[in-house]
């Protein structure tokens, strides 16, 4: 944008005028005006600022040719700008249109109106084109196309824009067939980029499904397939339904005053809504909640009511627009099988006759029927015939009967396409008679860094996440496939959150509406308490994992015990993987796989009868032979004295031969001497780093050699610190390194192994703004909303505390703690690092000076106090201008 001080006068004037404007019209929006009313104002204010700069123009011109040149132009806003909702900060999108007699004398103009509007303050999108060249274009480009749906006349001669405009209507309705496929591609794309699913929780509400794109999109099909874009002449002409039409007026009104919001506040063009966005707005808009739910959820709960709808409307206005609908429905019955005479099952879907149309009508075994049947026959419902359903629910009774229960248990039965088919019930309201605690968890959503999605679209991902593994070859796949009674497992995660929302811990409230459903669906004393205790203990087996030391035999063994049986492990296993795959993407990567699997391998062998495999010391007694078997025959006594000093958790979790070669690079290391080595694990994904050196190096060992990895950007996973006899050192990370999808380079490996080594020599970590990532910053992208969290467990293992910490995940927080942990004069033993999203549960396993459990509780306080103070600190430090969207 050019200085104001070479500004013309006309560009000055409009600099101001849109300042000012902007100004008033924020003060409006603040005191309550609605938001498609701001919008048209705002279109008004842009519209009188452009009129005046292509005066402007103009009047540069001799009269001759402006005279020439006002006859032969029109001047189009198209996209938002052309429909009249934009928002304070919205782009301007023009097209000049114009006859082939006057290009030569248009190419000035538009160069110059262009270059006014931008240095007027807009952001321009141009285009110059002939009436011709506009319809081509927008044939080959479904964005085009789409742009110049909502285009409108602003200046110029409105005998060329109207034969453009009718041209190009014509040329629409006749491409209809290939245009609307492309329209839905176009969308398709955006909507993957920016959220599939309405129900995302931290959506862009422009672009994220459900949103004002989801609006615009049924403007776009309509003017193609019935000649009209607007809703209500949709609704007057019988495509859109009177409710419909109700829906997507709310919904806009809605959305458009959000993005108000966020564009005034953020003074610029923002049309994320983030976890701190939701949070301001909601106490700005006087949201209210209760001890359960918190005013940004009920807030985020409407938000999604609206995207939801938006969804529906849109999706099922599109199947109706279709074109030759009428011919296939007239053919259906040549490429259908009839079913009982109620439903047609067709290439691509199922649909009711007349007669089972009345049969469905009110009820709830009919419709449960017609779900079995569509997830037997993998088809989806037809729309006409699920919207029949749910015109019907309020006539439905309440009361689950026994046939009604026994279909429900059956459709839970086949997994080919539970998932959708049970969104399907969900989205039409009949889910929630049989499953009643569903309806409070509509829309509603976690106010935390675990998950990405509302709690009934969790609950639905997880199902299809765990139906998908039974095409799955590793380990959740296999033990999918050998669970019998599978309905159980799904029935399971259905419940499985559903008790949150309310002030009550949501797994003790879980078990007892999982027996509240069980009562009603008529199951079996022993079925039901099968599915109370997976949603009792969903939790347990990740918590275990991931933040517990599973090479405690007796903590498996406690484990096992309280599983009880192979079955209710194997379920148990999978619903847990399915749980975190459903918390958002790459949650569940190898590595959580690997260590959810050993856990589930070690329980099931104590299950099975194995119980030697977990007896601590005779594993031990063959791990240390194995180790010597690898050894030279001859060695010093040294090696006998080392072997004794390795933790169970290394040798538990090494190869032997690995263990006789780690020690072999110990012997003789000399004083003040550091070796760091690296191996890619390809079976995880990971880089495991290995640092041998003496304590007497450097002072807080564990902590700078955190620094150092995450200086170098660098994931921490999983960490052992294994102090040997005379004071050696054998400490191991295991990294998830995200500037590489696959295995790092030997470079990138051999650089940071240097920098671990000289974090030691040096005596500190190298600077963390050193850590980058393709771009990213070593913090968040904001402030985290929820604080960190302390909690201390001194029942999980005989010898230490643990100590877990919860936090918003950012580069350098464990080097943070571990070396807070290190004043507070505690020595780590163990560190797991568990990630979900964007927070983090830091885990130690930690000793005194005098190795013994920190049980005071006056201590706990003191070192509860200086961890949060040191995470608050370290977060607040950080340069807000070093902050990128993630």
């Amino acid at each position: 944008m050019a200085s104001s001080l070479n500004l013309r006068p006309a560009v000055q004037a409009a600099r101001q005028r849109l300042a000012a404007g902007r100004e008033a019209l924020y003060r409006r929006h603040q005191n309550g005006t609605p938001g498609v009313q701001l919008a048209a104002a705002m279109t008004d204010l842009f519209d009188g600022i452009v009129l005046d700069l292509y005066e402007a123009a103009m009047s540069e011109l001799d009269e001759t040719t402006a005279r020439r040149v006002r006859a032969n132009i029109a001047l189009v806003p198209h996209g938002g700008y052309g429909r009249r909702d934009v928002a304070p900060y919205s782009d301007v999108d023009l097209m000049l249109l114009h006859t082939s007699e006057i290009s030569q004398d248009v190419v000035e103009l538009a160069r110059r109106l262009f270059r006014d509007i931008n240095d007027a303050g807009f952001s321009v999108g141009n285009s110059v084109r002939t009436p011709n060249e506009a319809c081509q274009m927008a044939l080959k480009d479904a964005a085009v196309c789409t742009s110049q749906i909502e285009s409108r006349f602003l200046a110029g001669s409105v005998t060329l824009y109207s034969k453009f405009a009718e041209k190009f209507q014509r040329l629409a309705r006749r491409k209809l067939r290939n245009l609307l496929p492309a329209m839905q591609e176009a969308r398709l794309e955006e909507r993957i980029k920016y959220g599939e699913t309405a129900y995302l929780l931290e959506p862009n509400i422009k672009r994220s499904r459900g949103t004002v794109r989801g609006i615009q999109l049924l403007r776009w099909i309509g003017f193609a397939r019935y000649g009209a874009n607007e809703p209500q002449s949709l609704r007057l002409c019988g495509a859109l339904s009177r409710d419909d039409y109700y829906a997507l007026r709310d919904a806009l009104e809605f959305l458009l005053r959000l993005r108000n919001e966020l564009h005034f506040f953020a003074g610029r063009a923002n049309d994320r809504l983030d976890r701190s966005e939701q949070l301001r707005i909601a106490e700005l808009f006087g949201f209210t909640g209760n001890p359960g739910v918190m005013p940004v959820e009920r807030f985020m709960q409407e938000y999604f009511r609206h995207t939801g709808m938006v969804s529906h409307v849109v999706t099922r206005f599109v199947s109706g627009a279709q074109p030759g609908r009428w011919w296939r429905e007239a053919l259906t019955p040549l490429w259908s099988h009839l079913v009982e005479g109620d439903f047609w099952v067709g290439p691509w879907t199922i649909r009711a006759t007349r007669r089972g149309l009345k049969k469905l009508t009110g009820n709830l075994e009919q419709a449960l029927r017609l779900a079995d049947l569509a997830n037997l026959y993998d088809k989806q419902m037809d729309y006409a015939t699920s919207e029949a359903i749910r015109n019907s629910v309020p006539q439905m009774s309440p009361v689950v009967t026994t046939p009604a229960a026994q279909r429900f248990i059956s459709l839970l039965e086949r997994p080919a396409r539970l998932g959708e088919v049970l969104r399907e019930l969900h989205d039409i309201r009949v889910l929630e008679i049989l499953v009643p605690p569903l309806k409070h968890a509509r829309n509603l959503m976690q106010f935390n860094q675990y998950h990405k999605f509302t709690i009934d679209e969790h609950t639905l991902q997880a199902i299809e996440r765990a139906t998908d593994f039974r095409h799955d070859p590793g380990p959740f796949g296999r033990v999918y496939r050998q669970i019998k009674k599978k309905w159980l497992l799904h029935l399971a995660l259905l419940i499985h959150d559903l008790g949150k929302g309310f002030e009550e811990d949501h797994s003790e409230l879980g078990r007892r509406l999982a027996l509240e459903t069980a009562d009603i669906l008529r199951l079996s004393t022993t079925d039901a308490e099968k599915v109370a205790f997976l949603v009792h203990k969903h939790l347990q087996m990740s918590h275990l994992a991931f933040r517990r030391d599973i090479s405690d035999d007796q903590l498996v063994v406690k484990f096992a015990v309280e599983v009880g049986s192979p079955e209710m492990l194997r379920m148990l296993f999978v619903l847990t993987g399915a749980d975190l795959a459903a918390v958002g993407p790459g949650v569940l990567n190898d590595w959580k796989t690997e260590v959810l699997s050993d856990l589930y391998s070690r329980a099931m062998q104590y299950l099975s009868g194995d119980r030697r495999s977990l007896d601590t010391e005779e594993r031990l007694r063959q791990t240390r032979a194995e180790v010597r078997k690898c050894l030279p025959e001859v060695v010093p006594s040294w090696f006998e004295e080392q072997i004794a000093g390795l933790s169970p958790a290394y040798l538990h979790s090494t190869p032997p031969q690995q263990i006789a070669a780690e020690l072999q690079k110990l012997h003789g290391l000399p004083s003040g001497e550091v070796l760091a080595t690296g191996r890619y694990l390809a079976e995880t994904n990971t880089v495991e780093y290995t640092v041998a050196t003496r304590e007497n190096v450097t002072p807080g060992l564990f902590h700078k050699l955190a620094g150092a990895l995450a200086a170098k950007g660098l994931q921490v996973l999983s960490a052992e610190i294994n102090t040997l006899k005379d004071g050696l050192v054998l400490d191991r990370f295991y990294v998830n390194d995200q500037d590489f999808a696959q295995e790092p380079p030997p470079d990138r490996i051999v650089g940071v192994c240097k920098s671990l080594e000289s974090s030691l020599k040096n005596g500190a970590p190298p600077p963390l703004h050193q850590a980058r990532r393709y771009g990213r910053s070593v913090v968040p992208t904001e402030l985290n909303p929820i604080p960190p969290r302390v909690s201390f467990d001194n029942s999980q293992s005989d010898g230490f505390t643990v100590i877990d910490v919860f936090a918003h995940d950012c580069i350098g927080l464990l080097y943070i703690i571990g070396r807070s942990l290190f004043e507070l004069g505690l020595n780590i033993s163990v560190a797991k690092i568990g990630t979900f999203l964007d927070q983090v549960v830091d885990v130690f396993y930690v000793t005194d000076a005098a190795h013994r459990k920190i049980e005071d509780e006056q201590r706990q306080e003191e070192i509860r106090s200086r961890l949060l103070a040191d995470i608050q600190a370290f977060v607040a430090s950080q340069d807000p201008a070093q902050r990128t969207t993630v």
